[in-house]
């Protein structure tokens, strides 16, 4: 793994030549074109044709990454719960409904400033419905507060979860039409397994984003996934679905983040599992992996100069665990082929999320597991990491 200092753009040169029959030559002219290759980069090849206007010809290209520049800026937070009866509602209640009273209007800002926000829903929108049955803890909010996501600076929701389901066929199709009627589009889950699996695509300053979602989550799966015919979410047990949603995403985009709901609740330690298919994803295609379900702090790692953030935590939920009360928001910067990840330590207090102050976030970033060798600690008491956007690791093993 190189040392993830700022990554200068990588220009790279191929060189074709093409022999057919060298006995004459004379003439020369030079074509210049500009072409498209598959997701939408742009290559600049010149061609040099040597020949005399017969079939004996020798063509020389060389192509070089677009230079165009560009800065996309994206943010992730940890899970969100705003169901009815708990305590982050009630608190949402005492101030009128308007979330930008509950939580620090920095913190807000970061959000509303990126091109694009993702929360994870953990929670359906939904006034039907039945609890499901042995299910310990179930979550469902009016349809009306998924008009808070816009307050936030939402621009689009991970679905792919634990709680999604937790009132059966008809919360779960609500929730879609809740989140559809404020302009919210979701990624992770579907009516059908087709839309379930289908990526979030964005296109800033040229560059194509695409966001997908995938959740093992469940020790006992009592989630569904979705089917040709029913709603759920899709799951990555078997990886196969999942991996080929990723391939899908990078063939249509420039940059894929897979954002997964995995391991084992209310600790920081790694399943072997969420190494591994981490990995897969990766080797699949995705540039990014974010993470969560744990509602607790993990780590953060490379693999293939590319970033696993393996758990964000909490933002906006309710647990006594004090564990549950740290999180962090991962924002990133992608600038000419270099991605800057900043990561910003947040303190749950009340169960509403705020910013740390130096001394507790540098202690914050000090502590996670896995501790990321390459994570640069600022007197601000944020987190840095650089890595390289380019796909040349990708490429050489297609």
């Amino acid at each position: 793994m190189i040392k993830h200092n700022c990554v200068s753009t990588l220009n790279s040169v191929i060189k074709r030549n093409v022999k057919k029959n060298m006995s004459l030559l004379a003439g020369i002219t030079m074509v210049s074109a500009l072409v498209l290759t598959g997701c939408g980069k742009k290559v600049a090849v010149s061609r040099d044709v040597v020949g005399d206007g017969s079939n004996n010809e020798v063509v020389t290209e060389q192509t070089t990454r677009d230079t165009h520049p560009y800065d996309i800026s994206l943010t992730f937070t940890g899970d969100i719960n705003l169901a009815e009866g708990e305590p982050t509602t009630k608190e949402l209640d005492k101030n009128d409904g308007d979330i930008t009273k509950c939580i620090s209007p920095e913190l807000i800002k970061y959000m509303k400033d990126a091109d694009i926000t993702l929360v994870n829903n953990e929670f359906c929108y939904s006034d039907r419905g039945e609890p499901l049955a042995n299910k310990m803890w179930t979550f469902r909010a009016k349809p009306e507060r998924a008009k808070v996501l816009n307050s936030l600076g939402v621009d689009v929701v991970q679905l792919a979860n634990n709680h999604v389901y937790d009132y059966g066929e008809d919360a779960i199709n609500d929730t879609f039409a809740a989140l559809e009627a404020v302009g919210i589009p979701y990624v992770g889950a579907g009516k059908d397994l087709d839309e379930a699996m289908k990526p979030y695509y964005k296109t800033v300053d040229g560059k194509k984003i695409a966001i997908v979602s995938a959740s093992r989550a469940e020790k006992y799966k009592m989630t569904p996934q979705a089917t040709e015919s029913t709603p759920g979410i899709l799951r990555c047990y078997d990886t196969e679905l999942f991996i080929q949603t990723i391939k899908e995403a990078k063939e249509n985009a420039d940059y894929v983040i897979a954002v997964v709901h995995w391991g084992t609740e209310h600790t920081t330690v790694l399943e072997d599992v969420q190494r591994s298919t981490a990995r897969d994803y990766i080797d699949a295609g995705a540039d990014i992996i974010i993470g969560g379900h744990s509602h607790c702090l993990q780590g953060i790692e490379y693999y293939d100069d590319k970033p696993i953030f393996y758990s964000l935590g909490n933002f906006i939920f309710d647990m006594s665990n004090s564990a549950t009360h740290i999180a962090y928001i991962v924002k990133m910067d992608f600038v000419n082929d270099t991605g800057e990840c900043t990561v910003y330590p947040v303190i749950i207090s009340g169960y509403l999320p705020y910013f740390m102050g130096p001394d507790e976030g540098t202690s914050l970033l000090n502590s996670l597991s896995p501790q990321c060798d390459d994570l640069e600690i600022t007197p601000e008491g944020t987190g840095k990491l650089y890595f390289n956007l380019t796909d040349d690791n990708y490429e050489s093993k297609q």
